[in-house]
């Protein structure tokens, strides 16, 4: 199987399951992350997450070209740079979940993004073959 796809598959089935999960049980995340930040070995132990999974998606796919592939570089790339700032500045953490905590737009805004990204991926990976 082409990484591509494999990569595609995994990341669309979290993102979609992520998303609905953030639109049915918004408080529960919103507490969820409250509760993450106040333990700073967590939040590094996430910044370590984001930073090794980034690393491997881009060793495996750094594919820059005009195709819906560049989503999954993208994101391989962002998981880089969030980890390397979570590592970096880690207690910038607890000042974006006050701000998450405080606006449920953002929430929603961020499960509908969520949803969005895992349908695209979820129908690339599995029904574009």
């Amino acid at each position: 199987m082409d990484a591509s796809l494999f990569i595609a598959r995994i990341f669309g089935l979290v993102y979609l399951i992520v998303g609905i999960g953030l639109l049915f049980n918004r408080k529960l995340f919103q507490q969820v992350m409250v509760d993450f930040c106040k333990n700073l070995a967590l939040v590094l132990f996430g910044g370590m997450f984001a930073l090794i999974v980034g690393i491997a998606i881009i060793l495996v796919h750094n594919v820059w070209v005009p195709h819906w592939t560049v989503i999954i570089t993208i994101i391989g790339w962002l998981g880089l740079i969030k980890g390397i700032w979570i590592i970096v500045f880690p207690k910038s953490m607890a000042m974006f979940m006050r701000r998450y905590q405080e606006n449920e737009n953002l929430v929603t805004v961020h499960a509908f993004a969520a949803i969005i990204l895992g349908v695209v991926l979820t129908f690339f990976g599995f029904f574009m073959i």
